[in-house]
């Protein structure tokens, strides 16, 4: 009898919890349906505590349920998201970009004030109906160059499109271009041997050497010189420019794309000299985008330091240290080995770990000035195709402990100038392909810090996937000049 009665509770205990997690899903599938049509139908983006819920299925909408109980610490419900989602498609809101877990918690916390969701939301979304924005302009996009950043580029603007009322990839520009290489950049673009397959379809339009991606037409266009296109006769007119090629890197030889018919800004996808170097988050405010026209995205390796170095500096002051960057390998280093003009990067990539420079610290400097001469810089490339980690060896102006800086960088994860920034990873045994395809540019790896005794000296771990992150960090950057940023409720 006790047996018999024991195995009941076990199986009823069972079936209760399988029961709430069906429910579970049933919600997420209701909450992935919302999220869908706001996006398609309103231009409106949800995210959860910054995390994109977009492309993803059912069983990572729950998790990222756990990861607001685990480290946002706000527990929120499946049940109240999904229900919050459903009043939101019928409001009459302007295109933007809502935290859907933010406003659960909220409600959590505030339900007694109010009468129903429908009368929280409308109090909460007061200034994000259709008449509190003008009518946002879609901006022309024109890829120069169509390497790995560029081919990342091109899917994150494809994805995002939503109605079109932001970014739109309109051209992408090649030294040549005929059917054979159109196959080829196609084949490119639907095969990514780090990132996966494309989300979509990516049809040949031989005749005008056009891809049409998820339905939108982009022209591919030859040149070997940038002010020798008309970009308006293909119908581009007061585009931005994203160039990836690395070849142009300053103001004068980037300016030769304004000469071109059609193009009004320019940013470059690497280090510039004599233009704005910008980190989007931390100095990206201090942009003149009324007047100035060409921009630089900075380094990935910037990118991923400098949040959390401006973090640490403005709380604890940084007197002086040294950063290491453990990088993947990319395309001007050697498969196998062969002449280089750096002889280290001639050596074999897939074999060896090359010791190489970075002006990372030397770069930091333009997006923090404050931190001139105080840091040093350098790098190791390492067998790994992406995913790279920097290691921070700083020393503070004052005493510190491990809780004070994770609550400084976890508060900095969650709200501020930095939640598109800094992701507070809690992974215990993390590794580098566990943080390929983070939307952050800096993964703060919160269990591995490390605090010298004197609680002075402090070393931070910092992963970074150096080609997803950084693309990400470039398309903000791009919304920002171009001037199509949504409201955003965060």
């Amino acid at each position: 009898m006790e047996n018999t009665a024991h195995t009941n509770v076990v199986s009823n205990d069972y079936q209760s919890h399988f029961n709430e997690y069906i429910s579970q899903e049933s919600e997420a599938v209701r909450l992935q349906n919302c999220v869908g049509r706001l996006l398609y139908e309103k231009g409106i983006e949800l995210v959860l505590f910054r995390n994109h819920l977009t492309d993803i299925s059912i069983s990572d909408i729950l998790q990222l349920h756990n990861y607001a109980n685990e480290v946002v610490k706000k527990p929120i419900s499946v049940m109240d998201t999904a229900s919050l989602a459903v009043h939101l498609l019928d409001m009459n809101l302007a295109p933007s970009k809502l935290d859907i877990g933010k406003l659960a918690y909220e409600w959590q916390t505030e339900k007694s004030k109010f009468e129903s969701q429908a009368a929280f939301l409308a109090e909460k979304l007061t200034d994000f109906g259709m008449d509190a924005k003008e009518a946002m302009k879609p901006k022309d996009v024109v890829l120069f160059g169509f390497g790995r950043i560029g081919r990342l580029a091109a899917r994150e603007l494809i994805k995002q499109a939503g109605k079109g009322q932001q970014l739109r990839l309109r051209a992408i520009v090649l030294r040549k271009i005929d059917a054979a290489q159109l196959k080829k950049r196609a084949y490119l673009l639907r095969n990514d041997s780090v990132h996966g397959p494309i989300q979509g379809s990516v049809i040949e339009d031989y005749e005008n050497l056009d891809l049409i991606v998820n339905g939108q037409r982009v022209k591919f266009i030859a040149a070997n010189n940038p002010e020798d296109i008309d970009y308006t006769a293909h119908g581009i007119s007061d585009a931005l420019l994203i160039d990836n090629t690395g070849v142009f890197k300053d103001r004068a030889a980037l300016s030769r794309h304004l000469s071109s018919k059609g193009i009004s800004k320019v940013i470059l996808t690497a280090p510039g000299k004599e233009i704005p170097n910008v980190v989007y988050g931390v100095n990206n405010k201090e942009l003149d985008i009324e007047n100035e026209t060409i921009y630089s995205a900075a380094s990935c390796t910037t990118n991923a330091i400098v949040p959390v170095l401006k973090v640490i500096h403005d709380n604890l002051g940084v007197e002086k240290g040294h950063i290491e960057t453990v990088h993947a390998y990319t395309n001007d280093q050697n498969l196998l080995d062969n002449y280089h003009k750096n002889e280290r990067r001639g050596r074999s990539a897939a074999i060896n770990m090359v010791i190489t420079e970075t002006g990372a610290g030397k770069a930091v400097t333009k997006v923090i000035p404050e931190l001139k001469d105080k840091l040093t810089a350098n790098a190791v490339r390492v067998p790994v195709p992406n995913g790279s980690l920097a290691i921070l060896n700083l020393t503070v102006s004052r005493e510190t402990s491990l809780d004070e800086i994770q609550n400084l960088l976890r508060n900095a994860a969650l709200s501020g100038d930095l939640v598109n920034q800094i992701n507070f990873n809690v992974n215990e045994e993390c590794v580098s392909s566990d943080i390929v395809g983070n939307t952050c540019c800096s993964v703060y790896d919160s269990n591995a810090t490390i605090i010298h005794p004197d609680k002075r000296n402090i070393v931070l771990y910092v992963w970074y996937d150096n080609e997803f992150g950084y693309t990400k960090q470039v398309i903000r950057l791009a919304k920002y000049v171009a001037k199509v940023r949504r409201l955003i409720y965060y």
